[in-house]
């Protein structure tokens, strides 16, 4: 299941995917990810809410919570934890 409203959106709008795509400068193969529930960048985030009409302060109804950089960073595998030794 998607950690995102995306598809939902996009699909309240009669939108198709390639249509999305076009409008928010991306590729078909990244909407599909975003949509999947795969992480993106916050300017695809960004570019994602303008084609589909919303302002960036919607990203939490649409993306849901965002994580902090060194939770990100945790994620990503690479042992960051934002302290300094």
């Amino acid at each position: 299941m998607a950690s995102n409203q995306v598809q939902r959106f996009r699909e309240n709008l009669m939108m198709s995917k390639a249509e999305l795509a076009r409008k928010a400068g991306l590729s078909t193969l990244t909407i599909d990810r975003v949509e999947a529930g795969r992480p993106c960048r916050l300017d695809t985030k960004r570019k994602i809410l303008l084609a589909l009409g919303l302002k960036v302060s919607d990203k939490d109804r649409v993306f849901g919570s965002t994580d902090t950089p060194s939770d990100a960073a945790a994620a990503a595998g690479s042992g960051f934890s934002g302290y300094r030794q």
